[in-house]
Order: structure tokens, then sequence, then C-alpha cells
């Protein structure tokens, strides 16, 4: 077998009655929002929370630097959770998870499942 098959060769996860199950990275988790400009927004309020209560030590004081944990609210963890829900925000819909034969591989979602315009021909 050549050693690029086996790399890219993953296991799905076998669930109690021994079938396939869905990994963690199942629809509805994750740190994916529901739009864009609702993720970004959420961004802004936590990367301002940060910068604000590291920026006003100098007039506040230490006690400004408690606004810097309420970023992590609005991050739904760190900055790192809140770069890989806006890469899941980014994607959702447009990537499709198929495992076959027990290779998984990731892909366009097939074309009944995307919706066509009525312009196209």
């Amino acid at each position: 077998m050549n050693t690029i098959d086996t790399v890219n060769a993953v296991k799905p996860v076998q669930g109690v009655e021994g079938r396939a199950t869905a990994p963690s990275g199942a629809p509805g988790m994750g740190f994916a929002s529901k739009s864009v400009p609702r993720h970004l927004a959420r961004g802004a309020i936590g990367f301002g929370l940060i910068i604000g209560s590291i920026a006003l030590v100098p007039v506040a004081g230490p006690a400004s630097l408690l606004a810097a944990p309420l970023a992590l609210i609005a991050f739904r963890g760190c900055p790192t959770c809140w770069m890989v829900g806006l890469a899941q925000t980014v994607s959702r819909g447009r990537l499709e998870r198929r495992c076959t034969d027990g290779v998984c591989t990731l892909g366009k979602p097939a074309a009944a499942a995307v919706p066509r315009s009525p312009h196209e021909g």
C-alpha cells in the first residue's frame, strides 16, 4: 500500500452497536456562528475588550484588566477558538464529509444538496 494512501485513510468512529457514527465535528457542534457578520461582531467585541483593557491600564489602573476575561465569553474560549469558528462559519455548506468503505474524504457537497440559481442553465 502506498504511504500517501495510508496517511489519507481515516476510519470512521464506531458506535456502541458497531455502526459508524459522526465524529465530534457533527452539525451544530464546534465554534461556528449562525452567520459571518455575527461571528465578526463577536470578534470585534472580544478583541476590543482585550485591547481596551490593556490600553486603559495607565488611566484606570489594574482594575481595567478585569474586562479581559469578558473577551473569553465573546470568543467562546480563546482567540484561536474564534478563528476556528470563523473558518467553520465561512465553510458551512460549502464542504461535505463523505465516508465510504472506511475512508473519509472532504469535498464539495453533492449536486442535489446545493440549491441552484434559477438563472443557471
